[in-house]
């Protein structure tokens, strides 16, 4: 019987993340036991509902498996709810509206060219800000949430909830600040953590749960467990609606969803009995530790980054000191070079999302290897060296002409020696880190 071709590019997947370095913030590898769960039998059955009310028969050991994870979080956490049911963050964040908001109500959010989500209301193209008025708010000059403005927005709008969270800040998220202009106004505070959910367990972040009504994270990036997400409420959301538990879970269901994914719920209680252990307080330190060895080696580099460095577990290279839009190119150069980030804009971007002027660029997913600091230091001088190979390699300015430019460049840079070079480099480099390590 021959092998199916899904087994071999499974198999070229794994040499692929094995060989390169992997900075993408949002991405990180998961405990060879988090992986097993995955792939068991629990993908088998059906659980339409919640444990002890379900549409389906033979639910007993799915409805533990549910209650297991629910508790550990409430513990991990310190929250009197949890629902571990949303497939991933976006829907998540959709259910806590439909629970908070009426189509039409007023939402606030972080921009996306600030650092913010699409699923904040980003307006028009999405579902959140299409549903709902969407108001944004910015950053000032220092890239940090311009507060000043937020209230003034706040108060003008008056709007009905406010999410504080984002994808690419790499400030630390002021919660207390937030807190006070939702308390001014009578909205609802919903903090999206999923990027520094791990760094929250570690104490390398400040806790949302008392400042919060709602909290939502996803359960991988730095919380290192399966592809899925969880929606608590604290005690102040609960003060504030008694039935804000059972409003979200009707939000997830028949709201949003039908049967949850067994074997992530399995593998959610699983990262959340790994995230209780000491040795994951280390790895949130660690990923702190490599973001700012990081941070000094690319400035040493010469590449400028949006705030001067970051808090957290990620940096944006600015990169419109060499021109606008070079965010495509960079990305695309260093991937061929065994390394690969992911295009993104900046604040008062020149370009466009799809043609953007900067790299993100994180530390989770080589923490989770065993890098440190001196592989830091080492990656921060690859990426200026592909800057360098990259920087005069302009998008024109004539939108019809780009399209062709891009395909001449991919082929020039897969053609480059000093690409190829770099790349065995990293080879050499990855092949004494394992995909995951404690």
């Amino acid at each position: 019987m021959t092998q199916d071709p899904v087994s071999d590019l499974i198999t070229r997947e794994q040499t692929r993340q094995r060989e390169k370095i992997g900075l993408i913030p949002s991405e990180n590898n998961t405990s060879p036991e988090v992986s097993s769960v995955l792939s068991s039998c629990l993908s088998n059955k059906y659980s339409e509902g919640y444990p002890g009310r379900r549409y389906y028969e033979g639910n007993q050991i799915i409805d533990e498996i549910e209650v297991l994870a629910q508790d550990r979080i409430k513990k991990l956490f310190g929250v009197p709810y949890v629902n571990v049911q949303p497939y991933s963050g976006s829907p998540a964040n959709l259910a806590i509206y439909m629970a908070l908001m009426q189509p039409g109500d007023i939402l606030m959010g972080l921009k996306l060219v600030a650092g913010g989500h699409l699923t904040h209301g980003h307006p028009k193209v999405t579902a959140s800000g299409s549903f709902y008025q969407s108001v944004q708010y910015g950053v000032g000059e220092d890239a940090k949430v311009d507060f000043e403005a937020l209230q003034v927005l706040a108060k003008k709008h008056r709007p009905k909830v406010i999410v504080v969270g984002n994808t690419a800040y790499p400030f630390l998220m002021e919660f207390d600040k937030f807190r006070k202009i939702a308390d001014a106004v009578g909205a609802w505070l919903v903090a999206d953590i999923s990027h520094v959910t791990g760094l929250v367990i570690s104490g390398d972040h400040p806790s949302p749960v008392s400042d919060a009504d709602v909290i939502m994270s996803t359960t991988h990036k730095t919380f290192r467990g399966p592809r899925g997400a969880m929606i608590m409420v604290t005690n102040r959301g609960l003060e504030r609606d008694a039935d804000l538990g059972k409003k979200i879970d009707s939000a997830i269901i028949p709201g949003l969803q039908g049967g949850p994914h067994n074997a992530t719920t399995a593998a959610i209680a699983m990262a959340a009995a790994e995230a209780s252990r000491p040795e994951f307080k280390k790895y949130g330190h660690q990923i702190r530790k490599n973001a700012n060895a990081l941070t000094q080696a690319l400035q040493v580099a010469g590449l400028k980054l949006v705030g001067d460095g970051t808090q957290t577990h990620l940096m944006v290279i600015d990169l419109t000191p060499f021109g606008p839009g070079l965010g495509l190119q960079v990305a695309y150069a260093l991937d061929v070079a065994g390394i690969y980030a992911n295009r993104n804009t900046v604040p008062n971007e020149p370009f466009s999302p799809f043609y953007p002027s900067g790299l993100r660029v994180g530390t989770p997913l080589v923490t989770t290897r065993g890098m440190k600091e001196a592989e830091m230091e080492q990656i921060g001088v690859w990426i200026g060296r592909v800057v360098e190979l990259v920087r005069d390699k302009q998008l024109p300015k004539v939108t019809q002409a780009r399209q062709q430019f891009v395909k001449e460049f991919r082929a020039w840079a897969d053609e480059h020696r000093q690409l190829q070079k770099i790349k065995q480099e990293v080879k050499a480099l990855t092949s004494g880190f394992p995909l995951f390590r404690w």
